[in-house]
């Protein structure tokens, strides 16, 4: 073989590993992996559906959510679940990584999908309905509540080939299970525990699952390619505002906003602040537990504080206002989970800023009543002036004033040229005093 047949066969060889290298890497199953950190509401649930219809569109291998959530609302968590079951793409609940947790909310959607996997030291469950608005329910509609969410677990549990009897504890009797009850209960709870996601998909390769509508598939993730899936800037923007802590603060700056364009009106931007803020506020309170009891304690507060500054009270609207922002602050968010709880560390600040605001705006206004007229009647009253000409008790004379020349009276002889003092106005008419 001469030097140009073994170049040629060089290159022909090169040509064909990197056609085979290509096809392999194009034959590379495909998973999507998005990460749902938070409450579940409207936003995170279009998150995660506009997430499977793009692996629906990309033809993807599966769908991997990786959740860790303290629950959330009841009709997002439904519209995820109707897409997850709707959907082309086989989906995946990771509850991890160590140390998270899938409550409430968070237990329907795991039991729900095609795939339930929990990281070491995870656990999930405590799925009893609460009232979202803060309200308590009777009796009656609680139970009613209980039983249709229940049944609702049941259901999806049945459906999955998952432990019916433990499905239903966990909205009833509100039960919790760690990842070890969970895959060890008869049937299980889950299908694998797995310490990340490389080692879920290394697991589930060639693993047959059955969909919800009874049609089998085998996975084929080994080598998978992992697509990230992020929530777009919208959503980040209003996931991060349905949070207790930022509507709180949303609150108070609308109000605050809005008082400044009342008391200088004309303003704008003020009023498109607060306008912005307090839209963004009740946008949060409406995915969040709120207990309007709070609400109403917090805008009565404002209120007070805002009172303080028109009517003399000598502090006690302000005191008011104060006690019933700490109040209603407290019994805000309706939740025993701490992340649905307004932290201390923002409470303070704001009713101690709304506070100290008042104050200064109530100094300055005592301030301000204690100052001397300085124009109209009232400001003459007590101005020194000098006598043009003489002042007898039976007629009147002359007197500058104020840069100004008076027709003035007195009850005493005053001479001209001598210091005086205005003791009242009658009419266009000074009565004056010696000085």
């Amino acid at each position: 073989m001469t030097a140009g047949s073994a170049r040629r066969w060089s290159v022909c060889l090169t040509l064909v590993l990197a056609l085979t290298s290509g096809q392999s890497r194009a034959q590379s199953p495909v998973v999507y992996s998005a990460v749902v950190d938070g409450i579940i509401h409207p936003v995170s649930a279009e998150y995660m559906m506009d997430t499977l219809d793009r692996a629906d569109g990309a033809g993807a291998a599966l769908v991997v959510f990786t959740l860790r959530t303290p629950g959330g609302l009841l009709d997002s968590t439904r519209a995820i679940v109707s897409h997850m079951i709707a959907a082309k793409t086989p989906v995946a609940i990771f509850v991890g990584p160590s140390g998270t947790r899938a409550a409430s909310a968070g237990f329907i959607l795991t039991i729900a999908a095609d795939v339930a996997a929990m990281a070491p030291g995870t656990h999930i469950g405590a799925a009893h309905p609460v009232e979202g608005g803060g309200e308590k329910m009777d009796e009656t509609t609680a139970k009613k509540a209980t039983e249709d969410t229940a049944a609702y677990a049941r259901t999806l549990a049945a459906s999955r080939h998952r432990n019916v009897t433990l499905a239903a504890a966990a909205v009833t009797e509100s039960r919790a299970f760690t990842e070890g009850e969970a895959l060890s209960a008869a049937p299980p709870l889950i299908d694998l525990v797995a310490p990340g996601i490389p080692d879920l998909l290394r697991q589930l390769d060639g693993r047959t699952i059955t969909r919800f509508d009874g049609t089998t598939v085998v996975l084929r993730t080994g080598n998978a390619e992992i697509v990230p899936i992020e929530m777009s800037l919208r959503q980040r923007v209003l996931s991060g505002v349905a949070h207790p802590n930022i509507a709180y603060l949303l609150l108070s700056l609308g109000t605050l906003a809005l008082t400044i364009e009342l008391w200088s009106p004309g303003a704008i931007l003020p009023g498109v602040v607060g306008g912005v803020s307090l839209l963004l506020a009740f946008f949060a309170f409406s995915v969040l537990p709120v207990n309007y009891a709070g609400l109403l304690l917090i805008l009565f507060g404002l209120v007070l504080l805002v009172l303080e500054i028109k009517v003399m009270s000598y502090g006690l609207l302000t005191t008011g206002g104060v006690v019933s922002l700490i109040f209603g602050s407290m019994i805000l968010m309706d939740s025993s989970l701490p992340e649905l709880q307004l932290s201390l560390r923002v409470v303070l600040p704001v009713v101690l800023g709304f506070a100290a605001i008042a104050v200064f705006l109530v100094r300055l206004a005592v301030a301000a009543q204690r100052q001397p007229p300085v124009v109209g009647e009232a400001a003459m009253v007590g101005a020194p002036g000098e006598t043009l000409t003489a002042i007898a008790p039976e007629r009147g004379g002359q007197v500058a004033t104020h840069g100004e020349i008076w027709n003035a009276t007195s009850g005493e002889s005053i001479p001209e040229g001598a210091r005086v003092r205005v003791t009242r106005i009658d009419g266009l008419t000074l009565v004056v005093r010696k000085d």
